[in-house]
């Protein structure tokens, strides 16, 4: 089961579950609330009106985590009807891994973070894990924000825009080693609104739940969005909780925070997952 990261959908991990699929697994891709088949498309962003998308209001406002971990729970139970559930989370994916892997770990074989926020106690969200010193050099979208973040309730983000410094930074941002149209293309499948409750909800993995799952990292070395220091803190605060149940890690040198152009090397790690006997 796979879950998608900030103002994404489901349909970004379209090229890793089919392969995933075509080497014999079940693959279902979660779309959260207000996100994919169900995202709204503003009318200002549609004229790019910038001046209209500052304030036009976003249905995506009152949303929290709770809403993200409710989905990602439901879809759980379902699949767990027909066999062990490997669960992976990409970027703001993983503060939902952890929160189902605290409300309902026996349904859990495995759980993933790819390139993903794991808070810790120390760290409690994802606001925090991007505060945090080792994400210093990380690169922010909030010079790119449309409106102001706490009266529209989103961070909302500008995707077609033609500023070249904006798309610039986005590029860094997201794939800074990828061709220029298969970065349009990712930009092609985001989304404007973001809730920040999702940011700010606290998703701390309990050792007597979630830290009695396998888990696993899939560490990308050129992420510019999640720093490479700020995933080795998140491992090692996870490692510390439970020490004897310690995070596997792969590591990906040159990924960026979209991961491998090629997504073989992530889909023969996530293969492995399934056949993890601990």
């Amino acid at each position: 089961m796979l879950v998608h990261g900030t103002h994404s959908a489901g349909a970004f991990w379209t090229p890793i579950a089919r392969e995933l699929t075509l080497r014999g697994h079940r693959v279902v891709t979660v779309d959260q609330p207000g996100h994919g088949t169900q995202a709204p498309v503003l009318e200002s962003y549609q004229r790019q009106d910038l001046e209209a998308m500052a304030v036009e209001p976003s249905p995506l406002k009152g949303l929290d985590l709770d809403d993200y971990e409710a989905r990602v729970t439901g879809v759980v139970r379902r699949a767990a009807r027909n066999g062990p559930v490997v669960l992976v989370g990409h970027s703001l994916g993983g503060v939902s891994v952890s929160r189902v892997g605290n409300s309902v770990p026996g349904l859990l074989h495995h759980i993933c973070y790819m390139a993903a926020f794991c808070p810790s106690r120390s760290l409690p969200t994802a606001d925090a894990c991007t505060a945090a010193p080792e994400n210093a050099d990380a690169v922010s979208p909030v010079e790119l924000t449309v409106g102001a973040p706490d009266r529209l309730g989103v961070l909302r983000l500008n995707f077609r825009t033609g500023d070249s410094r904006e798309l610039s930074l986005l590029k860094e941002m997201i794939c800074a080693d990828y061709p220029d149209a298969d970065f349009r293309r990712l930009l092609a499948g985001m989304q404007t609104d973001e809730p920040i409750a999702a940011y700010a909800g606290r998703a701390v993995g309990r050792a007597d739940s979630w830290g009695h799952i396998p888990h696993t990292y899939l560490r990308f070395g050129k992420d510019r969005t999640i720093a490479t220091a700020l995933q080795d803190r998140m491992v090692a605060e996870a490692d510390t909780l439970t020490p004897g149940n310690r995070f596997r890690v792969y590591n990906f040198p040159e990924a960026s925070h979209a991961g491998p152009q090629d997504p073989a090397s992530i889909t023969e790690a996530l293969a492995s997952l399934a056949a993890w006997n601990g």
